[in-house]
């Protein structure tokens, strides 16, 4: 193992490469912790420090942002805006057949899909920039028990400072953007992925080290230990599919033989990734959002309805939250598989150029079959996907622990997951070069 990392800096191009993306990473920190505009920073860490709590959509945007998202800072939005834009347009495909036909085109047309992406993200980021800076002017960006502190955190409430931190805030995600590809071209991995696995793996210290402070060293161990074993299964279910064994006739063009040789359709158990859990924690968000700003004034009592949302939908400690997330996550894996994985679409092109599955006739009787495997597979998907979403909720409720407990949720799937496509591109790398690889 030692050995295989040595080769990885003795190969020239693959120690520019990392080198190259460890720099990007460092820049994309740093951008994290520089505050915006008319910003009170100290303000803004008085609120950390006395709200360490967030629910819903907050949460997860902040955790996506590597907590940048409650400083305020340049790097606020963080990824968030160009996910939301990617899968709006993963899902415009299925709306409108100009997007599908793009699709088609092969790396023409998706060149056309990536830079809709980029326009509608650079749009989202008006917009989330905008909603931000409101709600932290509003005094609600820490919740309805925020300290006098949390209402005073932007320094200029004029016109021309709003509109300086929202074009901050926006150019923070352009650049976030520009440096995601960056890395995809000229470093290692996936540029965007790697920038969410940073935000998320940077929180994982300062989770560990407030566990250990305030639950203790026997709590700390109890959670090291649950989290080394459900990082195993996350490894063991992600690496998990049911090949689906294709054969290809064998066709004579002129004097070649084309064709005749075995291959298989790979499906995974987890499809969706953590698109599902993004979804239900975004829907279930929304009804606490329209509450937050349906508060009455002091003194009188909220509306029934207000307060039933408030003591059901708010947090995440109440069964009921807890069965509606689920049921969530589970029905938006069927539906986002069913998006992205289009069983007709495969067996007409398995048909074109000559394959079938054994025993199963080609055309319409294929798409069945794989329309029947997909169902069957995509149910202990969802349900591995709804449980592990569920680990930090059950961890609120054993010690107390939402905010701090790091091995749970979509942090944990997207942690393993780039980590495990980022190594086996370093090892593809240099079996290039070598003949033995990073992985045995």
């Amino acid at each position: 193992m030692f050995r295989a990392v040595a080769r990885i800096f003795r190969t020239p191009d693959l120690r520019r490469k990392i080198g190259f993306t460890l720099g990007i990473v460092a820049l994309f920190r740093l951008g994290s912790f520089i505050p915006s505009p008319f910003v009170d920073f100290a303000n803004v860490k008085a609120c950390l420090s006395a709200n360490s709590n967030t629910s819903g959509l907050y949460e997860l945007v902040n955790l996506f942002s590597g907590g940048a998202l409650l400083q305020l800072s340049v790097f606020a939005l963080g990824i968030m805006p160009y996910i939301t834009s990617s899968i709006i347009v993963q899902l415009l495909r299925v709306v409108i057949p100009h997007f599908d036909s793009l699709y088609k085109e092969g790396q023409t047309g998706q060149a056309k899909l990536t830079q809709y992406t980029r326009y509608l993200t650079i749009a989202l980021g008006v917009l989330q920039s905008t909603t931000l800076i409101t709600v932290a002017r509003s005094g609600a960006l820490f919740g309805t028990s925020s300290t006098t502190a949390c209402s005073n955190l932007i320094t200029n409430d004029a016109w021309y400072s709003i509109m300086l931190m929202v074009i901050t805030m926006t150019a923070g995600t352009g650049l976030i953007m520009w440096m995601g590809e960056l890395i995809t071209e000229r470093g290692i991995g996936n540029g965007m992925s790697l920038l969410i696995f940073t935000s998320i793996a940077a929180r994982f210290p300062g989770s560990l080290g407030a566990i250990l402070t305030g639950q203790g060293f026997p709590i700390f161990i109890a959670v090291i230990g649950v989290g080394i074993v459900i990082m195993a299964l996350v490894v063991l279910v992600e690496q998990s599919q049911r090949r689906i064994p294709v054969q290809y006739a064998k066709r004579m063009v002129g004097r070649r033989t084309y064709g005749g040789n075995n291959t298989y359709i790979p499906i995974k158990v987890n499809m969706a990734g953590v698109v599902p859990v993004i979804f239900a924690s975004s829907l279930l968000y929304l009804p606490a959002l329209i509450a937050q700003f349906n508060q009455p004034a002091a003194g009188k009592a909220p509306a029934p309805w207000v307060q039933w949302i408030t003591d059901y939908l708010t947090k995440g400690d109440h069964p009921l939250y807890m069965v509606l997330y689920f049921i969530l996550i589970v029905g938006f894996t069927y539906f986002y598989v069913a998006i992205t994985f289009n069983p007709e679409e495969v067996a007409d092109n398995m048909k074109k150029y000559g394959g079938f599955i054994p025993g199963i006739r080609a055309g319409r009787p294929t798409a069945e079959y794989l329309d029947y495997v997909l169902t069957r597979v995509t149910l202990p998907g969802s349900i591995y996907l709804g449980l592990i979403a569920l680990v930090p909720l059950i961890a609120l409720v054993a010690v107390n622990a939402n905010q701090n407990f790091p091995f749970g949720g979509a942090s944990i799937l997207i942690v393993v997951g780039v980590g495990l496509e980022t190594v086996k591109q370093i090892d593809s790398q240099l079996q290039q070069r070598h003949y033995e690889g990073l992985l045995r």
